[in-house]
């Protein structure tokens, strides 16, 4: 998150005491910020869309009692950056210990080291100042991560300088303790073998951690969240039951159940390098939808968020490499586009066993049902006649990825007096060539799946007739 404000001039210990800085647990912080904003109205959760009446609510409460948390769904809901925005539920700044391995408060240092220190320099102890960003450390569980990384091990560089095996100093911290007074979220937490699992318990419930024989009592404050998917509790791996005990709160998330909220997913995710019209959002959205609902499709799997944000990057793409070959000055998405964004997407749909050399099939159908579907919402109660009298006495219209707007609409079956085509640009809000064309497009595309006028494609053109 972006620093909005320089730390405290703050320096020692004396200055802190001075200023009436008090140190508060990590879960109270967590606790007051988020009522803070709720009471202010204040979101605390900007860019999650399609979770405010299910998946906030519990992890909101979830947070106010203080419990750890771990996410489950299917992948492409949103688990990572859900996770990543509790940072905003933190301080901005928060004094701790200069120099010290855990990023202890001045007030509260849990290492020998620290307490020596403290003990030693007592109000000249020197603090430094850690922003939330630096609170939040985040770990994607492999098969091959160890106990050393998450818990900690010997140091044998500092055994080798000196220390005894029994002094508690030659230990080096893995990440959870060096989360101390902060977040570590854990990815995919099924995917870690059991016996890094039982490594975490202690740390979970006591807070303890324990390390070659050693038992270091260290009082640590920490928040630890996960994610994992479902399936994979009978596919790649399971939580052990004791560590799924220790999470306070289990929240199922979800697909976005709306459209206008997978829309808003697409738009704020998807990095587009040309104008892509909402119309062409939302063909991809209830595509995507579709594909959630298919039979054809491994539902254990999930459709990713990812696959529409995708779509919608690569008929960006599409419009742009046009106009860079056209010489277009406006480069814009249209219909035709979609085409190219089925042949690249395919891999990152699981499809049913059964399906195997219908994939493309599959595809195309439920494209062709997200078309229409768009076509009713935008056009129910346009009259279309004259288009479709002009094609039936023999007028054709021709498109394709490398047809430019204006060659497209220049080549449009004149309709006399009529304002059809100004009829079906106001429809979607069309503002320039590349929008109109669009627009047309896409009345062309439903009249052709409501069966009343004819398609054929081939060889990189679509001509409708």
């Amino acid at each position: 998150m972006a620093r909005v404000t320089t730390p405290p001039p703050i320096a020692t210990l004396g200055e802190l005491r001075a200023a009436g800085h008090s140190s508060k647990p990590l879960r109270a912080e967590l606790r007051d910020n988020l009522l803070a904003r709720l009471r202010t109205g204040v979101d605390p959760w900007p860019g999650l869309h399609g979770f405010s009446e299910s998946v906030i609510p519990q992890l909101e409460r979830a947070l106010i009692a203080g419990h750890d948390i771990v996410l489950l769904g299917e992948r492409g809901q949103g688990k990572t950056r859900l996770l990543r925005s509790l940072i905003g539920l933190l301080d901005e700044w928060s004094p701790v210990i200069e120099g010290s391995e855990l990023g202890e408060h001045p007030e509260e240092p849990i290492t020998p080291a620290s307490k020596r220190r403290a003990a030693e320099l007592g109000v000249d102890l020197p603090v430094a100042w850690r922003h939330r960003d630096e609170r939040y450390s985040e770990k994607l569980a492999t098969p091959d991560t160890s106990v050393a990384d998450l818990i900690g091990d010997v140091d044998p560089m500092k055994v080798a300088e000196g220390r005894s095996l029994g002094d508690p100093e030659t230990i080096h911290f893995g990440l959870i303790p060096r989360s101390h007074r902060g977040i570590v979220a854990i990815n995919e937490l099924p995917d870690l073998a059991e016996r890094i699992q039982v490594a975490m318990l202690n740390v979970m419930e006591e807070r303890d951690i324990q390390i070659r024989g050693y038992v270091l009592r260290l009082p640590l404050d920490v928040l630890v969240v996960a994610s994992a998917n479902p399936e994979d509790y009978t596919n790649r791996g399971r939580i052990i039951t004791p560590l799924k005990d220790r999470f306070g709160a289990e929240i199922r998330t979800h697909y976005p159940l709306e459209i206008a909220d997978e829309v808003a997913v697409i738009r704020q995710e998807a990095h587009l390098v040309a104008q892509v019209p909402d119309v062409l959002i939302e063909v991809l959205a209830r595509f995507t939808r579709n594909l959630r609902h298919s039979s054809a499709v491994d539902q254990r799997s999930g459709v990713s968020a990812r696959f529409a944000i995708a779509g919608a990057e690569t008929i960006a793409a599409a419009a742009l490499h046009r106009a860079a070959i056209n010489g277009e000055e406006e480069a814009v998405a249209r219909v035709v586009d979609l085409e190219t964004a089925v042949e690249v997407l395919g891999g990152k749909i699981e499809f049913e066993t059964g399906e195997e050399g219908r994939e493309s099939e599959v595809l195309t159908h439920l494209l062709r049902t997200a078309l229409a579907e768009v076509v009713r919402e935008h056009f129910r109660g346009l009259d279309l006649a004259l288009l479709v009298e002009a094609i039936e006495d023999g007028a054709t219209i021709a498109t394709g990825a490398q047809t430019t707007a204006r060659d497209f609409l220049s080549g449009l079956p004149v309709l006399g007096e009529s304002e059809v085509y100004d009829d079906i640009g106001e429809r979607i809000g069309a503002a320039n060539d590349g929008e109109r064309a669009c627009a047309v497009e896409l009345a062309l595309e439903g009249l052709y799946l409501a069966r009343r006028i004819g398609k054929e494609s081939g060889g990189g053109e679509t001509v409708y007739g």
